[in-house]
């Protein structure tokens, strides 16, 4: 449902696969009584027959030196030849005997272990196999509701095949937990996590397709942001590796669980958000955690609860399906990718689900730059019916890539409400050099409202709402703008929803992107980026210029956001209204603040080459921000998404606002500077410059969007000023 006329005026516990040994040192001594070490015996190529075999001999340890070895153990129970020579200096001992002592313990640990899971499993078995004794028992007893006589068989295959299943699925479940647990300690060791601190030297480039000579004739500077897809990147986490993976994630979600429920003095109440964490006392409460914080990097710690309508089931849902999670959470989350499945719970639910992610997490805005994480996401069920997902950096699993932060035990604990609502209490912790971020966002970004779990909280409360509103069957007929029908409310809402993800995505300064900052005299920061579009339904045909700039304005955020949502203040900025009035046409309200909004609008021009043109907005805020995003319709395209259609071959190009505050807004008085209670406006328009996917990008078309955002700007702040 393309049509080039709509665009003229604008030129993403424990599943370890039966684990097999890394190393055959294990298999080549014996475990004797105690802590002696007994001498290998000879090869037999080493052996004389004519001579008698010697008598074995026996070393006994002392009681220093198996105190030192156990304590060595605990930190490193594989060391290497060095480590071992180092060793045995220390204690009088061969590096042999450091290297038959930890075989002996390693083994001893492993058959310690392997006796208390091998325990714990025959446990379940036994319940499972008295469970099912039951359930026969119960089948064989069953009477026909209808005559009262035994039930035929075939009258039972239906539960007899749902319990096969099952029975089956919690057998597969055991023998991966066996299989894991056997290789707990034969893997490779768990390492202690190393601290990465450097900075990000982005590279000077400048755009494909003719701008880098534009910026050459022009004299202007061109910066990267991004352009190294570094999370397609991550590795697939090895067999070895997934044993200290499991015990990260359990010790993750202790961590994170004792966090959501602790009080005073770990948590400090704060003004801008409910609590923010006292780093003294999690030091102290918390020592180990993923070790210490690497130089060079702030730690942003905060704490935020809400109740909303949605049940527990469904938030889990949302949590541990990345495409979901990402959709839901589209102005924080840029990408997001789960790289492996661990385990996918158990008891046909997400308890226990454990699996290995990689994500890019963002502000609205190019001049913040993203933050990627390499995780583990696990989620558990306690057993006062709660559920907790918690999410911890792989650290030392990624490549020597540059680090820019790390995630230590973050996420959410949910707690089942009645009547279908849910308590989320979040927590988000990182740790993260933001040397880079622009000094219009420091105070936002330092007050824990650009990446905290408040701007978590609230974005799933508005999304929550949202879903409600797109599941809504009683709307009142009232004003002629709502739209009752539900097939058309859901459609609409649909094609509002991925316009929303495609400004979001489009905005930020994600790695999956390139910017050009274009820097002149008189110039607003304005960055600029072109995409190809070839074969997507969801986007015109051909070369797309994309450009957004970011600044501070001394008015309010909420102001600025009813200025630039109310239809009839559209002229006095929007070129795509040309002069003319705009009506509203259709209107479907999906929260409780009223600006939180989907609008298709009509604008009343006397150019022909406008006529059939409608306008889709959707507005929406919370106590964190607040956007604006539109985009040009085809009049025939909407008619069919009013009646229910599919809007996914609806061709969009959004534009729109983000609006932030620019910073804790503590102040009170006269908005004089940033931080006083003034907003962070990001303006960002996408053009479609040629419908050839092969032409190339002209200087005039850069120039034409570079003046075209200077004039919106320059607009806006008039209008709101004089307000």
């Amino acid at each position: 449902m393309f049509n080039p006329n709509v665009f003229d005026s604008q030129q993403h516990l424990l599943d370890m696969s039966s684990s097999h040994k890394t190393s055959s040192e294990s298999d080549d001594f014996e475990i004797t009584p105690g802590n002696d070490i007994m001498e290998a015996p000879p090869s037999g190529d080493d052996q004389d027959p004519n001579k008698p075999p010697k008598k074995k001999r026996y070393h006994r340890h002392t009681q220093h030196q198996i105190q030192e070895m156990e304590s060595f153990f605990k930190e490193c129970p594989h060391p290497d030849d060095k480590q071992r020579k180092a060793l045995g200096l220390e204690l009088g001992l061969e590096p042999l005997q450091i290297k038959f002592w930890f075989q002996n313990k390693r083994t001893q640990v492993k058959t310690q272990q392997e006796r208390h899971e091998n325990n714990m499993l025959r446990n379940e078995n036994e319940k499972l196999r008295a469970e099912n004794n039951r359930f026969k028992e119960a089948l064989s007893n069953a009477t026909c509701p209808n005559c009262g006589n035994p039930a035929a068989l075939g009258e039972m295959s239906f539960d007899e095949q749902h319990l096969r299943i099952e029975n089956n699925r919690l057998r597969e479940e055991i023998e991966r937990l066996t299989s894991g647990m056997g290789a707990k300690y034969g893997g490779k060791p768990g390492s202690s996590y190393s601290n990465m601190s450097s900075h990000n030297h982005m590279a000077s480039r400048s755009l494909d397709i003719g701008v880098g000579n534009y910026g050459a004739q022009s004299g202007m500077v061109g910066e990267m942001y991004g352009g190294n897809d570094s999370l397609r990147s991550l590795p697939v986490p090895s067999d070895s590796d997934k044993p200290m993976i499991v015990e990260l994630a359990v010790a993750a979600m202790e961590e994170l669980t004792r966090l959501a429920l602790a009080g005073d003095p770990l948590w400090v109440p704060a003004n801008h958000c409910s609590e923010i964490l006292n780093e003294d006392q999690y030091l102290m409460n918390f020592p180990r955690g993923i070790g210490p914080k690497p130089i060079g990097y702030k730690s942003e710690a905060s704490r935020e609860s809400v109740v909303v309508i949605m049940n527990h089931i469904n938030l889990i849902e949302i949590l541990m399906d990345v495409n979901q999670w990402a959709t839901v959470f589209c102005g924080i989350v840029s990408r997001a990718m789960t790289l492996e499945v661990l385990s996918t719970g158990v008891a046909g639910n997400y308890n226990g689900a454990l699996q290995v992610m990689s994500a890019e997490f963002m502000v609205p805005s190019p001049l913040v730059p993203t933050r990627d994480n390499y995780f583990v996401r696990y989620c558990k069920q306690h057993p006062d019916g709660s559920w907790a997902v918690v999410d911890v950096s792989l650290d030392n699993l990624r490549p020597s890539t540059i680090l820019r932060s790390r995630r230590r035990p973050s996420g959410c604990l949910i707690q089942e409400l009645p009547n279908g609502y849910s308590k989320v209490t979040w927590v988000e912790h990182v740790e993260v050099d933001d040397s880079m971020v622009h000094n219009h966002y420091k105070l936002l970004v330092n007050s824990c409202l650009a990446f905290g779990a408040k701007r978590w909280v609230a974005s799933l409360d508005r999304q929550c709402e949202r879903l409600a509103s797109t599941m809504a069957t009683n709307i009142p007929p009232g004003d002629r703008c709502v739209i009752t029908s539900a097939e058309g409310r859901k459609s609409m809402l649909k094609l509002a929803e991925r316009m929303i993800i495609s400004f979001s995505n489009g905005v930020g300064a994600s790695t999956a992107h390139t910017w050009t900052a274009l820097s002149r005299p008189n110039c607003d920061d304005v960055r600029v980026m072109t995409r190809k579009c070839l074969d997507d339904p969801g986007r015109p045909p051909g070369i797309v210029l994309s450009a957004a700039t970011s600044f501070w304005l001394p008015v309010p955020p909420k102001r600025v956001f009813d200025f630039l949502r109310n239809e009839n203040s559209r002229s006095q900025w929007d070129i795509l209204s040309n002069g003319g009035q705009v009506q509203e046409m259709a209107h479907i309200a999906n929260g409780r603040d009223p600006g939180n909004c989907v609008s298709l609008l009509r604008v009343n021009s006397t150019n022909s080459s406008q006529s059939n043109m409608l306008i889709l907005q959707e507005s929406c805020t919370d106590s964190t921000g607040s956007y604006v995003v539109y985009a040009p319709v085809d009049i025939i395209a909407m008619n069919v998404v009013l009646n229910g259609g599919d809007p996914d071959y609806v061709a969009l190009l959004p534009s729109g606002f983000a609006i932030l505050p620019d910073g804790p807004g503590l102040n009170g008085g006269p908005i004089v500077e940033v931080g006083t209670g003034g907003c962070l406006l990001t303006v960002a328009f996408q053009i479609l410059v040629d419908s050839v996917p092969t032409a190339k990008l002209s200087i005039g078309s850069v120039t034409t969007v570079n003046s075209l955002i200077k004039c919106t700007i320059e607009k806006i702040k008039a209008a709101v000023s004089d307000g």
